[in-house]
């Protein structure tokens, strides 16, 4: 028996073995990777796109930089980084195939392919050599990884020195009252959406309630300068709804 098979971890609120949750997140993003930027959309009225300029924003894309980004999905990141950037490349890394599939469909229809890689991986166990990115991206993924300390790891491996870390997750509120006011509304109204629209609740049902599992953002400030990062640090987004983590491999 594996240690993957003897600890445990949550999905979602459920208590499940380690060794199931990747496969338990696949099983969610297959269902739902061809609606999946249309959710985005509905679920946050269209906020998460603010986040994410925030996030290229404090970011500051450079030319010829080369970006992992990973839980890279259908590329939204990756696409605004080449963007903002004006020439560099992009590979996105996610353990998702159908997400990297509608991804592709994207960046041929934007004309963007040529600077884009799709590759499925882990981000426990990233496929890269060491030293190999100048930007780590991670975007409303980590807290989907079974064990979030080593993705953070794995992204200090495989940077570059002088290479930045950049994680936009979901957060907790600092006011008990907003939180729940939150609460009322992710609980009941999305796992909703998701039938709607995705014709999937289950799915945003689990989204949701992974949201709240996630550690608050000082803890996982440490945990980012557990991995090894300098100059660590965190922007509230929406008073704390969504925050971004930054860090740097000095």
């Amino acid at each position: 028996m594996t240690d993957a098979d003897q600890n445990t971890t949550h999905f979602g609120f459920e208590t499940v073995p380690e060794s199931e949750k990747a496969g338990r997140v696949q099983g969610v993003f297959n269902s739902v990777a061809s609606k999946y930027d249309v959710m985005n959309d509905v679920m946050s009225m269209g906020i998460h796109r603010v986040w994410k300029d925030a996030m290229m924003d404090w970011l500051a894309p450079r030319p010829g930089q080369k970006l992992l980004d990973v839980a890279g999905g259908t590329g939204d990141i990756s696409f605004r980084f080449l963007n903002r950037a004006g020439h560099g490349h992009a590979t996105v890394c996610d353990l998702t195939e159908p997400m990297l599939v509608e991804g592709r469909k994207r960046a041929d229809a934007e004309k963007m392919s040529e600077s884009l890689d799709w590759v499925v991986g882990d981000a426990m166990a990233l496929p890269f050599e060491d030293n190999t990115f100048d930007v780590y991206t991670i975007s409303f993924g980590i807290r989907n990884v079974t064990r979030p300390q080593e993705a953070l790891n794995e992204a200090y491996r495989v940077l570059k020195p002088g290479g930045r870390l950049m994680v936009l997750e979901f957060s907790q509120l600092p006011n008990s009252a907003m939180q729940w006011a939150y609460d009322r509304y992710s609980f009941n109204v999305i796992p909703q959406m998701g039938q709607l629209i995705a014709n999937d609740r289950d799915s945003y049902q689990y989204l949701v309630e992974s949201i709240r599992k996630f550690p608050d953002q000082d803890t996982f400030l440490e945990m980012v300068k557990a991995a090894g990062f300098e100059n660590a640090k965190y922007r509230n987004l929406t008073m704390g709804i969504a925050a971004l983590h930054s860090g740097w491999k000095i």
